[in-house]
């Protein structure tokens, strides 16, 4: 892989990818939208940037590199760049950081490290870290800069970096192509309060001025994510099909995820993250609608919920992104369950 983004394998010849930035903060989806893009040939992981959310910065960073050393996406046949690994931000820009730990685990991977091998030894032992030396904000703009004009930015978590990237130089982050936000509720209840989606809720004072940015913003919201749901078997057959210690690493963190689900309800999993993925992989996947959405700071009871503007087009005043409304949820898990389970052979 080539820093221009294009894959010179032989076997395939000289193709050109979609070079990608996560920006995450995991979390048990996080962890699967992450093996998702690693999975998909259409696009090259160039960077990861973490972010206070799920968890704390600290853990999510770990986390990070906990999958990149399990999922290995590169070998000695076909060598890969390891994605370029930055901090990012550990707080949201006001307030103080709530997290969602009771959801994903004190780790943010369902609390791998309580589990053994049969040695006794940890399963999952601390991994090896080669951070950055810049920060969340400053690897998006360097990475914007280096791929101008193609870059996608897929931010899964509050958007704290971007916001703060945009801060410190609007211009350059304007270079980028597309950024696809894992957020928000359009004309569905959030999922921390009536109003709010969880990482609109976290830091809208970064959110806000990101979608007044004039960035070309595509919305995940939870209108769409709702709807593409796993279960446990169903994973469970996928992987089987494979194995191997990365399939075990999928079952171990989902594990967390999957009891919680079946404690408040059917004991499915939505795939609100590997979703925004999917959608910077494939965007026909979901029907985008121009809309102009804002992000409310200041309610008491409707901070952070995403107000779009659904008036009669000549009413309307310009819109600010464009949000996923519908979503083809059967093609989408097909993709999905044949990706993760590529990620983990």
């Amino acid at each position: 892989m080539t820093a221009a983004g294009y894959d010179t394998e032989p076997a395939t010849g000289c193709q050109l990818t979609t070079p990608i930035l996560i920006d995450t903060d995991p979390g048990i989806d996080d962890a699967l939208a992450i093996l998702l893009a690693l999975g998909s040939p259409e696009v090259s992981v160039e960077a990861i940037t973490t972010v206070a959310g799920n968890v704390e910065v600290d853990f999510a960073t770990a986390n990070v590199f906990r999958i990149l050393d399990v999922a290995r996406p590169w070998d000695v046949t076909r060598p890969r760049r390891r994605p370029l690994v930055a901090r990012g931000a550990a707080a949201p820009l006001a307030g103080p950081l709530l997290t969602a730990a009771h959801v994903h685990g004190e780790d943010g991977l369902g609390n791998l490290g309580g589990l053994r091998g049969p040695d006794g030894r940890p399963r999952y032992p601390e991994p090896s870290h080669t951070l950055q030396m810049l920060d969340g904000a400053d690897l998006i703009l360097e990475t914007a800069d280096r791929f101008a004009g193609r870059l996608v930015v897929v931010a899964l978590g509050p958007l704290t970096n971007v916001a703060l990237a945009l801060r410190r130089d609007p211009r350059r982050l304007a270079q980028v192509a597309r950024v696809v936000v894992m957020g928000g509720a359009v004309a569905v209840p959030g999922n921390v309060t009536a109003a709010a989606e969880f990482n609109m809720h976290v830091d809208p004072e970064a959110a806000a001025p990101v979608f007044a940015s004039g960035l070309p913003i595509e919305l995940v919201p939870l209108d769409v994510t709702r709807r593409v749901v796993l279960t446990r078997a169903d994973l469970g057959v996928a992987l089987s099909r494979h194995g191997g210690k990365t399939a075990r690493f999928i079952e171990d963190f989902t594990a967390h995820g999957f009891d919680f689900e079946t404690r408040r309800g059917d004991g499915a999993m939505a795939l609100h993250d590997p979703l925004a993925v999917g959608v910077a992989v494939d965007a026909s996947l979901v029907t985008l609608e121009p809309l102009h959405v804002a992000v409310e700071c200041e309610g008491r009871l409707t901070r952070g919920m995403t107000v779009a503007d659904r008036r009669p087009h000549r009413d309307r005043p310009a819109p600010t992104c464009r949000a996923a409304l519908d979503v083809d949820a059967p093609r989408f898990l097909r993709l999905f369950l044949e990706r993760v389970c590529r990620a983990s052979a």
